[in-house]
């Protein structure tokens, strides 16, 4: 398995070996143990979570706040999709700027988001699913929406036609409005600082 710290911090894709035959193929999806030796970072799951969205879907962007704290490891499980990672870390030399990959089933590459890292996706395939494995379990109120239109977000989406949105999506707070009601985690509390 090949482990790529992205240019954001703490943020990993995880590339697998796949053993291909005729019957199909193998991979190990993860490792916490070969990931902790490799990244520092441990990763002890709780929640396994699955979503399933028609083409042109756009999900997020979401977080959790500190405590409880919340890291996740993203693999496209069927289909193909646009994911973004979005540095929330107040003080991070990267806050609010966003990463992107493309997770599919042909590559079964995942993505680790670390505590304080936001997330969200475009699907480009219909009958796309994504499956988050959580550091956490759900914790009612403790979620953060960031709106995924937040111009000074400026995620490169790549949508052709404007996406399927939720209303919570489409009326979440812009990142300035999420930033002074407090709810973001702060740099230093993530064991990352800048050095």
């Amino acid at each position: 398995m090949q482990i790529t710290e992205l240019e954001i911090a703490g943020v990993f894709v995880l590339t697998p070996d796949r053993i291909v035959d005729s019957r199909g193929s193998f991979h190990e999806a993860l490792r916490t143990d070969e990931f902790e030796r490799e990244t520092g970072h441990v990763f002890s799951p709780r929640q396994i979570n699955y979503s399933v969205s028609n083409r042109n879907t756009l999900r997020g962007i979401h977080g959790v706040t500190t405590p409880p704290g919340q890291a996740k490891f993203v693999t496209c499980v069927r289909g193909v999709l646009r994911d973004f990672v979005v540095d929330l870390r107040v003080g991070s030399p990267t806050f609010g700027q966003s990463v992107s990959n493309q997770l599919d089933t042909h590559s079964s590459r995942s993505v680790y988001i670390p505590e304080g890292v936001g997330h969200g996706f475009l699907t480009l395939t219909d009958d796309a699913c994504i499956s988050y494995v959580l550091s956490t379990v759900y914790v009612p109120g403790t979620q953060i929406d960031i709106n995924p239109m937040d111009p000074d977000l400026a995620i490169p989406w790549g949508f052709a036609e404007y996406p399927l949105i939720s209303a919570k999506d489409a009326q979440a707070p812009s990142l300035k409005d999420t930033l002074s009601a407090g709810k973001l985690m702060d740099w230093r509390e993530s064991g990352r600082e800048a050095v």
